[in-house]
């Protein structure tokens, strides 16, 4: 599941929340911005690229209601991230809206990603009475076909278009977000035109990470050469549309705004391009962290290190003291044209599909055609 994000309130991943950390790795720069988590590995879909293989339960070993408080007073006693709920399917936590309360009262800013099919005007009201301020909806094909064939249940596509109606009905903040493929490709701009029209306030974009069930539609991945092109039609966009938009699990974005920027003849700041001026493009371990149904925190979802326990060990020595989260913190330790790209300390790379390609995840991007 994609998280949800709003750079404009904090950073949903698919995220529904804020942007992150402002480029630089001082310890103050390594303040927790996101934190997804896990609530259950349980899902009523199946879709092609799901990163957990996730499927109709039960899982054994998810943390339960009171495990669930206690990670979240820890994560209060850090910071006041984004807490973006995802899974699987989040909303069939019987005890996610008491999730939900107990973060909101934290004064965490929590967030969902649901898959929509199960978001019925009762449910939307309760998600806004429970302190949910924003939810992530994937749309990832512009017609029912295509997005049904990669959620891979029929019906997908009307259960997310029924969600996302009862949650505008309710007054909650929605964005859509898609993962694009060889697929897909060639829709992304009937797919940000239905955003528009839908009344979404974002567009997150995801290049697709080959872990769990999208290691078997790797050869459906689009080149580094088509990740370049989507990655500057989508700074074309930047002056064409009221949407917030955002490029995820794609940090070569922070090289092109850059480049692009540059060639303008202007600067990045605060002033010119918003959020996307002070964030980095790869947040695992610095700004961002994934903690998993058991309560393993990794750098992301895709990025498959055990970083610590929750259930053993504080979630605030894990945030500090992940010899992990250390090294990710210090682009100095990439490898490859990684470490020694300029732009490194704003793109860094996307560590899990390096960690993917050769089980090293400091080394390079694989899917990148820059050369420093």
């Amino acid at each position: 599941m994609n998280h949800p994000v709003n750079p404009a309130v904090g950073h949903p991943g698919e995220h529904p929340g804020g942007h992150g950390q402002p480029a630089g790795h001082g310890p103050s720069q390594n303040e927790l911005r996101l934190v997804a988590w896990e609530t259950t590995r349980n899902c009523n879909l199946s879709c092609i690229h799901c990163r957990a293989s996730a499927t109709c339960g039960p899982y054994t070993g998810e943390m339960d209601s009171t495990a669930a408080f206690r990670l979240l007073d820890q994560i209060a006693e850090v910071g006041k991230p984004i807490v973006i709920l995802t899974g699987g399917e989040p909303l069939l936590r019987k005890d996610i809206f008491d999730i939900t309360r107990h973060g909101t009262n934290r004064g965490l800013r929590m967030v969902m990603a649901p898959n929509g099919t199960l978001v019925t005007p009762e449910i939307a009201r309760e998600m806004k009475d429970s302190g949910i301020q924003r939810i992530s909806i994937s749309i990832d094909g512009e017609s029912e076909d295509q997005h049904d064939a990669f959620r891979g249940v029929p019906g997908a596509y009307k259960g997310a278009i029924n969600g996302i109606n009862a949650a505008r009905e309710a007054g909650i903040e929605f964005q859509i977000n898609t993962t694009i493929t060889q697929l897909n490709k060639d829709q992304i701009p009937a797919i940000l035109d239905f955003a528009e029209n839908i009344g979404a306030v974002a567009l997150h974009i995801f290049l697709l990470v080959p872990t769990g069930r999208g290691k078997y539609i790797v050869d459906k991945a689009i080149s580094a050469q088509e990740y370049e092109d989507t990655l500057n039609w989508f700074y074309d966009q930047k002056q064409k549309t009221a949407l917030q938009l955002k490029a995820t699990c794609a940090p070569h974005y922070y090289r092109i705004l850059r480049q692009r920027s540059r060639e303008e003849g202007r600067q990045v700041t605060f002033q010119t391009h918003g959020l996307d001026a002070v964030t980095r493009g790869c947040l695992g371990g610095t700004g961002f962290c994934f903690v998993s149904h058991t309560g393993i925190v990794q750098p992301c979802g895709f990025l498959d290190l055990d970083c610590g326990d929750v259930t053993k060990t504080s979630f605030a020595d894990i945030w500090r003291h992940s010899e992990i989260f250390r090294k990710l913190r210090n682009p100095d330790n990439y490898g490859g044209k990684c470490g020694t790209c300029q732009f490194r300390k704003v793109c860094g790379g996307c560590r899990a599909r390096a960690y993917e390609a050769c089980g090293d995840y400091l080394a390079e991007e694989p899917l990148c055609s820059y050369i420093p």
